[in-house]
Order: structure tokens, then C-alpha cells, then sequence
């Protein structure tokens, strides 16, 4: 299905005055009003076509009705959530799980809803149907060659759905590892993920990204072959210019400093982009900014400071994605919700002074330090994120007009109750 325009606008008109108040008394202390909006306006983030399902646990999956039966429905769905928010006008696929067995028919759709593809995931962390070897024992790492090879010619093969559908980047997560001491050699196992990424890194087109992510643990409970951003960034400093770390919020441990992490990669030109969740604790890939909300505006400050010291575009200089697991809730309220957590620590991290934060740090003026983030971080940034998705012919409360719409209902209605596995 896909929203009618002239009802999100009717919906937007019965609180227009209430929002056009809280606007202006937000807009007042703003400095340089007009470039905030534009860079919020520009702002997109990503939804990866494995969320629009209900997502699930390793004890089991509660499928909420009207979920995607289809690669087309998940589109559709994501289509949805851009004409609501006019923030979220990509999707990431995750081969094989989402193959475009019509890449011309998938793409054209795409385009009608305004959408275009961002980076394709592989996926060798798990064993699929008809598989010849199997991956229990790791893929890029592996002992044996040949199963290294099979795990390669399917990033390969996942390169080229991605160059059918127009999309410019391949991130790669490994589930490499280890259970128990003495299971692999670390020197050899790390050499082999290095040979193989080679493969995959020549057999990318000129103009691709190829973005490495990092985990420290799980499924593996001892070692991960890649697992932290120092290993990333180490296998993207050899591969070459064309690669680089993905950094996931929850693939972290407790307390990692992920601010200082991004701010060091950002100076390397290391960075790849982000796949956004919130943590408690662990992996969680709960929703963006419901646990920590402080940590990822600082994250963001990092992001703001360092993009603009090197002249980088906000929106498009990096790769910016969704990846959690919305056990409990409707995924696309979960997605909106995301989205709408990113923009305001995005916003807020755009209204940090960062000539007078400069010269509390030149001074040494902790306190002032301090005061001058938390001053960013406690404005209520809403009323502009409203503004920027007003402006751009969105939803002024994209959750609201959403429930509004029955969107759900109708999805039910059109699809059935009855629902397919995501893959999660």
C-alpha cells in the first residue's frame, strides 16, 4: 500500500498552530536556523529490508499480522516510513535472505516510492538450503580453502545483485571465531580472513566501498576473528583505500568508549558508517536511543566535529543504517521510532557551539565543557526535526499519523495475519 499525500497533510494542518508555536520558541536560540533545517532536512538513514518483519530471540518469534510475504512488500513498507518521515529513502538487502530475482522490476518500484539501494550485506554465518560446506567452523577464516572459497564467491555474487540494483557499497559481518582455547590459531585464522577479503576487495568495482564490521563476541564466546574496531581497521588499512569499519552501537562490551572509537576513525578517513540499536546489556538491538540517548549524542558531536573539520558531507560522506530487532513491537512504529531518535541527536548534536567548546577545552575549563554539551543535549530539538520533515512534505509526528492512517490494519487486511520468517 502507499499513503496518500493529502491525508498526511490534513493530519499535519489539525496541529499545525500548536506546532508552529513550539517551533518558533525553539528556532529563537538557534544559530543559523536555515542551515540546521537544510543539513536536517538532507539527513537520511537507512532501513535494512530484514526489519520490516517482527524480529525474534533464539527462544522464539511473535509475528505481529500484515508483515512483508515479499522483497516487493518490504519495499513497500520502507516506502511507507520515507513518505512519513521523508528520512529514510534507502534499503540495505541482505543476500540471501532478500534476492532481487528481477533487479530492473525491483529497482524500477524502488524509484516509484522515491528509494533508491544502499550497501548489500553477505551472509556466511549461516549454513543455507542447498549449501555444499558448511560454516560451523567459520567461513573467511575457515581451516579448509575450499570452504573460504564458497564463503568468497558469495560476497562476489552478492556484489553483483547490488551493481543490478544500483548500489555502491558491501558489508561484510563475520560470525568467525571460537568457543573454547586451542580451538583455531589466531595469526592464522586473521591471515586467512586477510586473504579472502582480498578476493572479495579485487572483485569489487572501482567506485564500491567494502565495509568491515567488528563484534567481540556471539555466536563465538571466545574469540572473534574480528573483534574489535582495532582488527577492522587493521584489515581495511591493508585492503586499501576502498575499505573501511562499520561501526554497530551494540557491537561493543559494557562501557567501550564508542565516541573516542568513531572520532579516531573519522580522522583516519577509516569510518565507514554506523548500524544503529541501543544496548543494555549486550548485542540487544533494541530501538535507537531508548537505553542511552546521552551516549549517542556524543557519538553524534563526534561525527558533526569531525566530518566538518574535513569538509564532509553530513549526509552522504558516510553510511548510515538501522539494525535492531523489534521483538515486541510493530516493526515499522519501532523503524519510525529509530529514525526519529537519530535526528535528535543528530539536531542536537548540530546546536553544540563549537568555538566556545574549543576554548573550554584550549582552557582547560571542565565544568564549562560540560555545560556547554549538556546545554545542547537538554534542548528539546523536536519542533525542528517537525519543521524539516514539514518543509520536505512529511509527517509532523510520523508514530501519530501512522496509527491514524490504520496503517497496520490495512497492511493486515492486504497481507493476512499469517507471516514468513524474516531470517532473524
Amino acid at each position: 500500500m502507499q499513503l496518500d499525500k493529502h491525508k498526511i497533510e490534513e493530519l499535519n494542518n489539525r496541529t499545525l498552530a500548536k506546532h508552529q508555536h513550539q517551533f518558533e520558541f525553539v528556532a529563537a536560540d538557534v544559530k543559523d536556523l536555515n542551515s540546521v533545517l537544510k543539513k536536517l532536512g538532507a539527513f537520511n538513514i537507512t532501513i535494512p529490508s530484514w526489519a520490516l518483519g517482527t524480529g525474534g530471540t533464539r527462544f522464539g518469534r511473535f509475528s505481529g499480522g500484515g508483515e512483508p510475504r515479499s522483497l516487493e512488500e518490504k519495499i513497500a513498507d520502507v516506502g511507507i516510513i520515507h513518505a512519513l518521515n521523508k528520512s529514510s529513502n534507502s534499503i540495505s538487502l541482505h543476500i540471501p535472505w532478500d534476492i532481487p530475482e528481477n533487479a530492473a522490476s525491483i529497482k524500477e518500484l524502488a524509484t516509484q516510492l522515491g528509494l533508491h539501494f544502499d550497501a548489500v550485506n553477505s551472509n556466511t554465518f549461516q549454513d543455507q538450503p542447498g549449501q555444499k560446506l558448511s560454516y560451523k567452523f567459520g567461513s573467511l577464516h575457515h581451516v579448509d580453502k575450499v570452504v573460504r572459497k564458497q564463503a568468497v564467491e558469495h560476497n562476489i555474487e552478492v556484489i553483483k545483485y547490488g551493481e543490478a540494483l544500483g548500489s555502491k557499497a558491501l558489508s561484510i559481518w563475520l560470525s568467525d571465531g571460537s568457543n573454547f582455547p586451542g580451538q583455531l590459531n589466531f595469526r592464522t585464522s586473521f591471515k586467512n580472513t586477510l586473504e579472502s577479503l582480498q578476493e572479495i576487495y579485487a572483485a569489487s568495482p572501482a567506485d564500491w566501498k567494502v565495509w568491515i564490521e567488528y563484534k567481540p563476541y556471539e555466536p563465538n564466546f571466545y574469540s572473534t576473528t574480528i573483534g574489535d574496531w582495532g582488527q577492522s581497521y587493521l584489515l581495511a588499512s591493508k585492503l586499501g583505500a576502498k575499505a573501511s569499519t562499520l561501526v554497530d552501537l551494540g557491537h561493543h562490551l559494557q562501557g567501550t568508549n564508542i565516541e573516542q572509537i568513531v572520532s579516531l576513525l573519522l580522522m583516519e578517513g577509516k569510518l565507514a558508517g554506523f548500524h544503529f540499536n541501543d544496548s543494555k546489556y549486550g548485542d540487544d538491538d533494541l530501538t535507537v536511543g531508548s537505553i542511552n540517548p546521552y551516549q549517542l549524542f556524543l557519538i553524534f558531536n563526534e561525527l558533526v566535529e569531525g566530518m566538518d573539520a574535513r569538509g564532509m558531507d553530513h549526509a552522504t560522506s558516510i553510511g548510515w543504517m538501522i539494525d535492531a530487532s523489534h521483538n515486541v513491537k510493530d516493526p515499522i512504529e519501532d523503524l519510525l521510532q529509530s529514525v526519529q531518535a537519530i535526528k535528535i541527536a543528530y539536531a542536537q548534536a548540530l546546536l553544540v557551539d563549537k568555538t566556545e567548546l574549543q576554548n573550554a577545552q584550549a582552557a582547560n575549563d571542565v565544568t564549562l565543557a560540560q555545560e556547554i554539551l549538556q546545554q545542547a543535549y537538554r534542548t528539546d530539538v523536536r519542533p525542528l526535526i517537525a519543521e524539516a520533515s514539514l518543509r520536505n512534505g512529511g509527517a509532523l509526528s510520523p508514530v501519530e499519523t501512522y496509527r491514524h492512517l490504520n496503517v497496520r490494519e490495512n497492511l493486515i487486511k492486504e497481507r493476512g495475519l499469517k507471516t514468513v520468517a524474516t531470517g532473524l
